[in-house]
């Protein structure tokens, strides 16, 4: 009988369109406006609007260098496309028109891109792969929210004439994931990859293990995983990847141009894998497992020569899964161990993640030590943090350590945006969409080198957070804007005309199922206009 009434819908509906009528109320497609070329996030670089618009049609192609790479990109725009538009978009090396990939020299860099937009079809052009990929989250971001849509929609599908030339202004635009307090599953960790990408985020800082739960096998040290992952906050059941997980996380993000760090946090908030070995403590008795929220009280005995066994262990293999650049060793509120103790670890640590061809990351409190060659420093202080903190951050930065911004009363995504959010912490402040967005990296701890600062990071630590949805209310609609923090220039930073281009971008989360907070500081349902 469904089958009935819907088959009797479409005849009506068919005849509706034959008599001119619109059957969704959307105004007929001449007079129809495409988005802005400007209206984007994160800002681009250069806009230059004019001329026609071009219309994706039943006839449209995407037209690919004969590159393994661009294939792959175009087919990742054919399979976004296709199910709205309900047009077949054929990928193909031959012919002309339609949306062109190339790959080409050119001022772009390794994730900048040209797009070029006319009656005649669309060309995004970049010097790397990564490049196209971002040209093509701004192209969809150009089309109606409805693309997003995993049903056909009326369309049209406009884009706006004119030329986007972009590169971005950091080469670290990061977001952490906490998958130690609760544990997500690989397809929850690829959901969120997506999200990402669609703003050009291209770090994935995994958070791997802590007091509450430790989430990588380790052949090694297997009771890590099997004991000392089988729980989270609240006494759940936890979880662990396999090795065989890490790796389909790492390939799926890699496939959305997004580098995974792994962090292992030592020589604190390590109960998940004290309790797992006895020998790891000073006094050679396991803990038990853990499954509340408060930090500081756990270390690995600095003084036992198999805590630098299972350090060795356990970075040589997560290294071999890892074919990004960094490892994050942690290193922060690591209260149970004394000054001289933290600094011996670090002493000892940083060479072995060398030894194994990777950069130190590490929280800034590395910092306290003796930070090797390279390493990067994740600052997460407060406005309110100590001048001395943050001077002995702002020395390290002078003498070559690299810094990640990620302020926790500016981008922990974990903080509650107002008193009444029903999840997330406030330890940090309450943190609405205009603080998160209203600030300059590069500006921010006076005193550090212009070149020290590396970029921005988002962290989203998981206390109180247990499925995706919870995940992206806490994000979503404060992520775009570290995006744009890190993407776009500092001139452009200005929350009047960002709010604008953010209300815009509620139809298109509700288009891809997001949920999101609505808050009362963006102008939602405006369109952005």
């Amino acid at each position: 009988m469904r089958h009935h009434h819907r088959t009797l819908r479409l005849l009506g509906s068919l005849l509706l369109v034959t008599m001119g009528v619109s059957v969704t109320g959307a105004a007929p497609a001449a007079e129809a406006s495409p988005t802005p070329l400007d209206r984007v996030i994160p800002a681009p670089a250069s806009v230059a609007p004019g001329g026609s618009p071009y219309r994706i049609t039943r006839g449209t192609h995407i037209r690919v260098d004969d590159s393994r790479e661009t294939r792959r990109i175009g087919e990742y725009l054919a399979r976004i496309l296709r199910p709205s538009t309900g047009y077949r978009l054929p990928v193909t090396a031959q012919g002309t028109g339609g949306i062109r990939l190339r790959l080409a020299a050119g001022p772009f860099g390794a994730e900048g891109y040209r797009l070029d937009s006319g009656r005649k079809g669309v060309t995004i052009t970049a010097a790397e792969p990564a490049g196209l990929f971002h040209g093509v989250q701004t192209l969809r971001q150009l089309l109606p929210a409805a693309v997003e849509k995993d049903s056909v929609q009326p369309g049209p599908w406009l884009l706006a004439g004119g030329t986007v030339t972009d590169t971005p202004r950091y080469g670290w635009r990061g977001a952490m994931l906490d998958v130690s307090r609760h544990f997500f599953p690989v397809d929850q960790v690829k959901r969120y990859v997506d999200q990402l990408a669609l703003y050009k985020i291209n770090k994935l800082h995994l958070h791997l293990s802590d007091d509450q739960g430790w989430r990588i096998a380790v052949d090694s040290w297997p009771r890590l995983a099997t004991y000392g992952g089988s729980t989270e906050v609240g006494g759940g059941p936890g979880g662990f990847y396999t090795k065989a997980d890490y790796k389909e996380i790492v390939r799926y993000a890699a496939s959305r141009y997004l580098e995974v760090v792994p962090e292992i946090d030592m020589p604190g908030h390590t109960n998940a894998a004290l309790a797992s070995y006895a020998e790891l403590n000073c006094d050679g008795v396991a803990p038990p497992l853990y499954t509340g929220t408060e930090v500081g009280f756990s270390s690995l005995c600095a003084g036992k020569e198999v805590t630098y066994d299972f350090v060795e262990d356990v970075i040589r293999e997560l290294a071999a899964l890892t074919p990004g650049r960094y490892l994050h060793i942690g290193g922060d509120e690591a209260h149970s161990t004394s000054h001289g103790d933290y600094v011996k670890f670090m002493d000892r640590v940083q060479p072995i993640v060398a030894k194994y061809g990777k950069t130190v990351v590490g929280w800034h409190q590395l910092t306290g030590a003796i930070p090797s060659r390279g390493a990067l420093a994740q600052y997460w202080g407060l406005d309110g943090t100590s001048a001395e903190e943050k001077a002995q951050v702002v020395k390290a930065a002078q003498n070559g350590t690299g810094l990640i911004l990620s302020p926790a009363d500016r981008v922990y995504l974990d903080m509650k945006y107002t008193k009444e959010t029903p999840l997330g912490l406030s330890w940090a402040g309450y943190v609405e969409v205009r603080r998160s967005y209203d600030w300059d990296p590069g500006a921010y701890l006076p005193g550090v080198p212009g070149g020290a600062v590396k970029g921005v990071e988002a962290p989203m630590w998981s206390e109180t957070l247990e499925s995706s949805g919870q995940i992206e209310y806490m994000a979503f609609p404060r992520l775009p804007g570290v995006a744009e923090l890190g993407w776009s220039s500092a001139a452009s930073h200005d929350w009047e005309r960002y709010k604008g281009r953010l209300a815009a971008q509620g139809e298109r989360w509700d288009a891809l199922g997001i949920e999101w907070y609505r808050s009362p500081q963006v102008p939602w349902g405006s369109g952005g206009r």
